[in-house]
């Protein structure tokens, strides 16, 4: 009777996250996500001894003096556009964090 319940509880919840996902839950993912990495990047510039890096947009041709990458967002297991940030030292060892948006990981290849 408790695998039953279990088993609904599980369905349940799958399919709700399903939706979630469906209706705008992955803005809440990447959201929550890009918070995570900011909250570690304050705490990585505070343990070195860094500033916390401003967040900067990337443009088309910036040039970008990346020496060491820091973290990088994992990218999407959806086929669709998403915000990502990589935050890395420059060759004077400041820390940069630059805001990007990637495509999902898994799209489907044309022939």
């Amino acid at each position: 009777m408790k695998a039953i319940k279990a088993f609904f509880v599980f369905s349940a919840l799958t399919v709700i996250s399903s939706l979630a996902v469906a209706e705008g839950g992955g803005d809440r993912v990447y959201g929550r996500m890009i918070q995570e990495n900011q909250k570690a990047m304050e705490q990585y510039a505070l343990k070195n001894g860094k500033a916390v890096p401003e967040i900067v947009h990337y443009e088309y041709g910036m040039n970008l003096d990346v020496k060491k990458v820091v973290s990088v967002t994992p990218t999407d297991k959806n086929c669709s556009v998403a915000p990502s940030r990589m935050t890395y030292e420059d060759s004077s060892g400041k820390l940069n964090t630059v805001e990007y948006r990637v495509m999902g990981s898994n799209c489907p290849h044309g022939s």
